[in-house]
């Protein structure tokens, strides 16, 4: 029986490509488990000055300027929305890291005011100050892809850090404190979730 080769194509390339997916995913699998993105993209504002922020403002709350992001040593800033559940699984921690002594300040992007507010009203207000950008302008300009995102300026307005993801327990201690220590910055410690639980 003769072999049509056109038939037996599209079998070989369906099957090289699992191959290649699987292989792919068992060697990150490792580096998944340990809480590392090994997808992530590199960012095109990390080790340059921050780029402008024209905010309006959120409710009563402080409005985020652009001066606000010099002269602090570390700023966390926040670029979240109340539709995003990311957002919402990452508050815990941006909440400890501001009640830790973290100037965190926050962008909402793509939000109704009074969703935002109901959020921030549900979830706490861990923001120093706040504004929001609902036309996604700034978004743009910082290139924000994906909610949330999070950019650590040092005190001279650079971003040294842009993390893409929600900032949750495993990926502060696994992926964040690591990188923000090879650049020679860090974090103050937050309560573990243990202390947490029992208290």
């Amino acid at each position: 029986m003769k072999i049509n080769w056109l038939m037996v194509l599209p079998l070989a390339l369906t099957t090289a490509f699992f191959g290649i997916a699987g292989w792919q995913l068992a060697n990150n699998s490792d580096d998944l488990s340990a809480g590392v993105d090994t997808t992530a993209l590199p960012s095109a504002q990390q080790g340059n000055a921050a780029p402008p922020l024209d905010l309006v403002a959120l409710g009563d709350t402080p409005l985020l300027t652009r001066d606000a992001l010099e002269g602090e040593e570390l700023i966390v800033l926040n670029f979240f929305a109340s539709w995003c559940p990311p957002c919402r699984a990452e508050h815990p921690t941006l909440t400890d890291l501001a009640e830790a002594g973290v100037p965190l300040y926050g962008v909402n992007y793509r939000d109704r005011e009074g969703q935002a507010l109901g959020f921030l009203e549900e979830l706490g207000n861990p923001y120093d100050l706040i504004g929001a950008d609902p036309s996604a302008v700034n978004g743009r300009d910082w290139g924000v892809i994906a909610m949330p995102e999070t950019f650590f300026i040092n005190a001279d307005g650079i971003v040294v850090l842009h993390f893409r993801g929600p900032i949750v327990r495993r990926s502060l201690e696994n992926q964040v404190r690591p990188a923000l220590a090879e650049l020679g910055y860090s974090l103050p410690d937050i309560p573990d979730l243990s202390d947490i639980e029992t208290n």
